[in-house]
């Protein structure tokens, strides 16, 4: 649904990303991984259409994504950013809502109150529906930003580290929900810094390193040792679990 080709972004005169070259595709989970400052919350950015490339193009189903409206590309594609700021003291249940509004004043508006139930429960946060917004705990609070998203019902969805916050549990409800998505029909794109969830649950791992792709695949063939060894600049032992590898940094006992 979307290619991003040759893509590059310069903020305040030092390149954040050079050259990408990438497809978002239906029916799969891509996770993009690699170090601190990598630029996948950039590269995320440029693909959902949030953030114009200096260099390059954009494109959602051939068309140039800056050209798209942004009432349009709001049905088009939702997103997750890392910072969700909600000052006022909304109900949980009113700020999962907010993410009907594109649909405001259309056919589909009959399906909110289905949409924000569903939502409500797939982020497992039905129970909070009648709390405020601000009273709640900052894993909370991740929880109602994801299903805000999951009401929104577009078929591209972009997740900047949805799982930052979150205990295991709730860590491992989001990644289903992302696969259930997928699994559906969706495009989900996913910005990850855990490399053993990434590769238990995505398709396609795009490991950025100094704003450059360093490999693009299956996550076996993404996350070798010497790969992962070299970019994230730590010794680590490779596991396969199920077929997909898990990635322990190697720990001396002190």
């Amino acid at each position: 649904m979307i290619r991003a080709d040759r893509v590059g972004v310069d903020l305040s005169g030092t390149t954040v990303l050079d050259d990408v070259t990438i497809e978002v595709i239906r029916g799969e989970v891509l996770a993009l991984v690699g170090p601190n400052g990598a630029g996948k919350s950039t590269l995320l950015g440029v693909l959902s259409g949030e953030h114009p490339p200096s260099r390059g193009s954009v494109t959602i189903d051939g068309r140039p994504i800056a050209r798209i409206r942004s009432g349009e590309l709001a049905k088009l594609r939702s997103v997750l950013t890392q910072e969700n700021t909600v000052s006022f003291p909304f109900l949980v249940s009113e700020v999962v809502a907010m993410g009907r509004s594109p649909w405001a004043r259309s056919e589909e508006s009959r399906d909110d109150l289905a949409e924000v139930t569903a939502a409500l429960g797939a982020a497992d946060i039905t129970h909070l529906a009648d709390r405020r917004y601000t009273q709640l705990s900052g894993g909370e609070k991740a929880r109602v930003a994801f299903a805000r998203v999951l009401a929104q019902r577009t078929p591209v969805i972009f997740l900047d580290e949805p799982t930052a916050a979150l205990d295991l549990r709730h860590q491992e409800d989001v990644m289903r929900e992302a696969r259930r998505l997928a699994t559906n029909g969706a495009a989900v794109v996913v910005v990850l810094h855990d490399l053993s969830l990434a590769s238990a649950y995505a398709d396609r791992l795009a490991l950025v390193a100094g704003g450059r792709l360093e490999a693009v695949g299956t996550p076996a063939d993404v996350l070798t040792q010497q790969r992962v060894e070299r970019v994230y600049g730590v010794r680590v032992h490779l596991h396969e679990v199920g077929g997909r590898p898990v990635v322990v940094p190697v720990r001396s006992a002190t």
